[in-house]
């Protein structure tokens, strides 16, 4: 049936049966809806009439659902729920409500803040607020709108979609590779120092492998918690490093870092924009689903 032709009872009668029935009471129900006892009857009344069958059993001083009452007060129950879910929900999520963004910090520094501004000149209505943790935000009590998170996109009850996927190619100084010991090939790396990324292990061994290079000792060369500190001792020109992508389209941009090789090899794990179910209405989160796409120039999956 189409919407136009939707015949719904009127919603104060639906209203006051949830009421009386939840409560087994009319005075109950009048007092937690706000109006006279009598009204809360008439509602009731209204109702059954709409539909044609009793719902309530009025007994003295006792209050009982008859078959209908049962079958129907579930199903009221629950579209109540949600619509005043829908609306408290539309409510918090208000026009003038910051934007809150959950994402890793150095995809915040690097790939997400340089690109802000842009978002900004194209929405100036929405004000954006970025919670930058290493900790997947808990949407449900952290205030958190949308995350960017890294993965597998499999986060049960989130609507997730695609962004980057991650690619790793080795980075270096200008300088280190005009030195002494040229990079001209995967294997020129056994005479130079490896940056290693202690939270990616696997890094060094997946790219040497997917280029067939052996025998390169993997357990020399310093460790670095964060990219960015791993980024920031191959500009300086402490060694080579493995470096994410997408995080260094400025430095090869500005002649920071150069990449001494062409082959890339993707780590099977992906930049994701996660937000729950619910917020599909969301304005605000809609724009920036939008704006994101149209940053990434047609590399998203």
């Amino acid at each position: 049936m189409p919407p136009a032709a939707r015949r719904i009872p009127p919603l104060p009668g639906l209203r006051a049966f949830e009421a009386v029935a939840r409560l087994a009471s009319f005075r109950r129900a009048a007092e937690e809806l706000a109006v006279t006892k009598s009204a809360v009857s008439h509602q009731v009344q209204a109702l059954e009439g709409y539909l044609g069958v009793r719902l309530l059993n009025r007994g003295a001083g006792r209050i009982s659902l008859t078959a209908a009452g049962e079958a129907l007060l579930p199903e009221v129950q629950s579209a109540l729920d949600r619509l005043a879910g829908v609306v408290a929900d539309l409510r918090h999520r208000s026009r003038t409500e910051p934007l809150t963004i959950s994402l890793l910090p150095t995809f915040a520094v690097r790939w997400l803040i340089p690109r802000l501004a842009n978002f900004r000149e194209q929405h100036p209505d929405i004000e954006v607020r970025l919670d930058a943790s290493l900790e997947a935000a808990d949407f449900d009590s952290s205030g958190v709108d949308v995350a960017i998170r890294y993965g597998r996109g499999e986060w049960p009850g989130l609507h997730c979609e695609r962004l980057i996927v991650e690619s790793l190619t080795p980075v270096c100084s200008p300088a280190l590779l005009q030195g002494r010991s040229p990079l001209r090939q995967p294997a020129d790396l056994a005479r130079h120092v490896l940056l290693h990324n202690s939270a990616h292990p696997d890094d060094w061994p997946l790219w040497l492998k997917t280029v067939g290079v052996r025998g390169i000792d993997l357990e020399r060369g310093p460790r670095f918690a964060y990219s960015e500190l791993l980024l920031k001792a191959a500009a300086e020109g402490l060694g080579v490093a493995l470096a994410r992508r997408h995080l260094i389209d400025k430095d090869l941009a500005d002649g920071t870092l150069v990449a001494p090789f062409g082959t890339v090899c993707e780590t099977g794990y992906s930049y994701w924009l996660v937000w729950p179910r619910k917020r599909h209405t969301d304005r605000r989160v809609a724009s920036f689903r939008k704006w994101v796409l149209g940053q990434l120039d047609g590399r998203q999956a």
